[in-house]
């Protein structure tokens, strides 16, 4: 396997838009692009950039219906001959818009140009950071994801005859992906997530652990709004890295999501950048294929500097702190780590540090036998 790292992207990727007043701006991967390359990060010769292909039909239809893949497509046109809202469609978080078709089989065949690089050896990593969109359903869309490119990347590694696990980081449960694999020991997934009771989609408790062959595969570790770094690495290690370790994968499908930030502002967690980074870092030791896919996040430039930083430590490039001069005097953003602390008064951080290790008992007794680990 060569020691390389793919990044996946094309300006093209970031120019459609849906909405003047969507919380999603595909300008965040322009960002994330200009910061590496602010960075050099492009120059490493471990590094390859590659442009996405565009996903096939029949890649789409491993997951989603005829039907909804043909309303897709008239919507997208500014056809009146399907009715939006059966698909959920429609103001709000899943406006139509022109080319919205192309822009989310072109997103998915980004992830899936990632699954073909690993498959050939090219590259033992691969980041594609317009994917990650995890919500999106066999016959509807939601939470801003028309296709569910993880879903359809696990699925082709999957026909590879690929062992896979799925790590999804995002601030919000990654309900699509449970969906897909919730009746098959072929996938472990994992979402780590504020809590259903506080934040959509208002599912990913630990009692959801699957059905059938596919008990003890789905693994949900929520967490309370407002966790901080400390408490959710640690929850993180104590749940997560274990049973990756035990499950063994050949290939790693992670959604970074980073909505996770403290300055996020639709969702409540309170992580840094430094918080983030390290749960990459663990990520980075669990497999010898690595699939990185992008997800939620919302403000602009958090996006941008934690998804640098996780390239970095996928291409084991440091970074500096001081962001190159291009870019700070551009942006007005100068440095990559957070140099502020989120604001989170003790009795918070107390629960939210109670409601982890009740979580993280509850994984323990839920799912760890059925991967042979002790629970205590």
């Amino acid at each position: 396997m060569a020691e390389k790292v793919a990044f996946v992207y094309d300006d093209f990727l970031a120019q459609h838009s849906l909405g003047e007043n969507h919380p999603m701006k595909p300008i965040r991967l322009r960002y994330t692009y200009e910061l590496l390359d602010a960075y050099h990060a492009f120059d490493a010769p471990e590094v390859m950039v590659v442009g996405p292909r565009l996903s096939t039909d029949e890649e789409l239809l491993s997951y989603h219906t005829h039907e909804y893949l043909e309303a897709v497509q008239h919507l997208s046109r500014g056809s009146a001959a399907v009715n939006p809202a059966s698909f959920n469609f429609g103001p709000g978080d899943n406006p139509a818009y022109e080319g919205m078709y192309q822009a989310a089989a072109w997103s998915t065949g980004a992830s899936l140009k990632g699954v073909d690089l690993l498959a050939s050896g090219e590259v033992s990593a691969a980041l594609s950071i317009s994917g990650g969109l995890h919500h999106a359903m066999p016959t509807y869309a939601a939470g801003f994801c028309v296709f569910n490119d993880p879903v359809i990347a696990i699925k082709s590694m999957l026909s590879r005859g690929m062992r896979v696990a799925y790590v999804d980081v995002d601030c919000h449960h990654g309900d699509g992906v449970q969906h897909a694999f919730y009746d098959t020991d072929e996938v472990l997934t994992i979402s780590v997530h504020e809590s259903g009771a506080f934040l959509y989609p208002g599912t990913g408790f630990t009692q959801e652990t699957g059905v059938g062959r596919g008990k003890g595969y789905s693994v949900n570790l929520p967490l309370y709004p407002y966790t901080t770094d400390d408490v959710y690495v640690w929850a993180f290690r104590e749940a997560v890295v274990p049973l990756i370790e035990g499950f063994r994968p050949d290939a790693l499908v992670t959604q970074l999501g980073i909505d996770s930030h403290y300055l996020d502002p639709i969702a409540h967690l309170a992580l840094t950048v430094q918080g983030f980074s390290q749960v990459v870092a663990e990520l980075s030791l669990l497999a010898p294929m690595w699939l990185a896919l992008g997800g939620g996040g919302y403000n602009l430039h958090a996006v941008a500097r934690a998804w640098t930083t996780a390239y970095g430590i996928m291409s084991r490039q440091p970074f500096c702190d001081e962001i190159p001069e291009s870019y700070r005097v551009h942006y007005g953003v100068s440095n990559l780590k957070d140099v502020k602390e989120p604001q989170i008064t003790a009795a918070t951080r107390k629960d939210s540090k109670v409601f982890a290790e009740r979580s993280t008992q509850e994984i323990r007794r839920l799912i760890f036998p059925t991967h042979g680990l002790r629970s205590h």
